[in-house]
């Protein structure tokens, strides 16, 4: 097994291991692939890659997709990897998202998330043997089926991009002693994760 780009000619085998993955209600919301360049225009066009056989059959592929569209959030991505049936207990998952990390790195991402159903154990245990940790939940985030699902978010920070000394960072001004007390707010927006751990 090889670790390689995803080429064009590589689709038809992504596209049927996606589908497969998609089957098994476990894996994503996604209940079809998107069609023309909507899987294009949904996933970075780095960091896209494909776990070869010797005889060039693909077993795995992933990508990286924005968590954010706002231009801010550049160095943050959410993982995509999908293994074929037949070659899971294999160890191309882990090949494939210990490659991912390092593409992920070697273009300037600092963190990823991994948004998984907690039933998925296998991508869980997969996550966290690379680094990734569970930051929170989302309970009964969205449906799948008619079914309301819960999912579980996990977060990997890189040790080697984005690692300046936060008392570089510039420092907020100070407010007048005179001004009215005033609530943080969170930079990020108004979702706020059930933290686990």
């Amino acid at each position: 097994m090889t670790i390689h780009p995803m080429e064009a000619r590589h689709w038809p085998q992504v596209r049927a291991i996606y589908e497969a993955g998609m089957a098994t209600g476990n894996a994503t919301f996604a209940t079809q692939v998107a069609r023309g360049q909507g899987w294009n225009k949904a996933h970075l066009s780095h960091s896209r890659l494909v776990a070869l056989h010797p005889s060039g059959r693909v077993l795995g592929w992933a990508a990286l997709s924005p968590v954010s569209e706002q231009s801010h959030l550049p160095g943050v991505a959410q993982i995509q990897v999908y293994v074929a049936t037949t070659a899971q207990t294999q160890g191309v998952g882990r090949a494939l998202l210990a490659a991912l990390v390092a593409a992920s790195e070697a273009h300037g991402i600092w963190t990823l998330h991994a948004v998984v159903f907690p039933e998925n154990q296998a991508i869980q245990c997969l996550c966290q043997s690379v680094g990734f940790r569970v930051v929170g939940q989302h309970q009964r985030i969205g449906q799948l089926h008619g079914i309301w699902r819960d999912v579980l978010v996990l977060e990997r920070r890189s040790a080697v991009v984005g690692t300046a000394d936060s008392s570089q960072l510039p420092q907020s001004r100070a407010r007048p002693a005179s001004g009215a007390p005033h609530s943080a707010r969170n930079p990020m927006g108004s979702v706020t994760l059930t933290h686990t751990g």
